[in-house]
């Protein structure tokens, strides 16, 4: 949660002259970090889990009880407030994703404790470690891979670039499109670049300022993208792309 907190409050700061695009992958970074640390906790839970149920530790239920029940309601509020976000931020997820393991290993305990209070049962506290694992790795491996793609710069989940592509290619006076990009910033930030060709006679219709309004409006309308950076080139550019790999 304090890692997430802070994370929002360095995203939410505006990034220096050298920092172009602010300081928003923060919020990534941290989603990453949460990602790793319950895998972690994943690992050490399967290992203790295995590890006591092969040599039963005895376990005083009583406090166990009392303790897991504090806890279950401290991270049901968490876990209500937080939800209560409809931002999508990764990063809140993340915080989210911890908060519903502690609050999962909360429930856990308490069953655990009152099955070993009422039967003596001690393998069910390295049981419950075991099922808590279980429950919150696959939702840590997603959190993983969405936070890795972003800092990847993968193209945003849904977008389709060769469908991005035949939208802008069936405007009137476009000829080509090549080195379209996409990548997402933050969460709920995507963006998208490409290096568009057009016709001389649409350049003298519409001008440069026509032409990108056009294919600004596009992008957005049909999907979504609010940041469209384009480079409009005449036909006559097409033998100057290449200039920089030359020297």
């Amino acid at each position: 949660m304090v890692l997430a907190l802070g994370a929002s409050y360095v995203a939410s700061r505006g990034g220096g002259p050298r920092s172009t695009f602010g300081l928003h992958r923060a919020e990534i970074l941290a989603a990453l970090v949460n990602a790793l640390a319950l895998l972690v906790v994943c690992g050490y839970l399967a290992w203790a889990g295995i590890s006591r149920l092969a040599d039963p530790v005895s376990v005083d239920a009583g406090p166990m009880v009392a303790f897991a029940a504090v806890g279950l309601v401290a991270n049901a509020v968490s876990l209500v407030i937080l939800n209560r976000s409809e931002t999508g931020s990764l990063n809140l997820r993340g915080a989210a994703n911890e908060v519903f393991a502690d609050l999962v290993g909360s429930v856990l305990a308490v069953l655990a404790g009152a099955v070993i209070w009422v039967w003596g049962l001690d393998r069910a506290d390295p049981i419950a470690s075991l099922v808590i694992a279980a429950l919150i790795l696959p939702r840590s491996l997603v959190l993983l891979r969405e936070s890795a793609a972003i800092l990847l710069e993968v193209a945003p989940r849904g977008l389709d670039l060769d469908d991005v592509r035949r939208h802008l290619l069936a405007m009137p006076g476009v000829l080509d499109v090549h080195d379209l990009h996409a990548w997402t910033i933050t969460s709920g930030m995507p963006s998208l670049s490409a290096h568009v060709t057009v016709t001389e006679e649409a350049l003298a219709e519409l001008g440069v300022g026509g032409v990108l309004d056009r294919l600004s409006e596009c992008t957005a309308e049909h999907f979504d993208v609010r940041h469209s950076t384009f480079q409009v080139e005449p036909v006559t550019h097409r033998e100057h792309e290449d200039l920089g790999e030359v020297h």
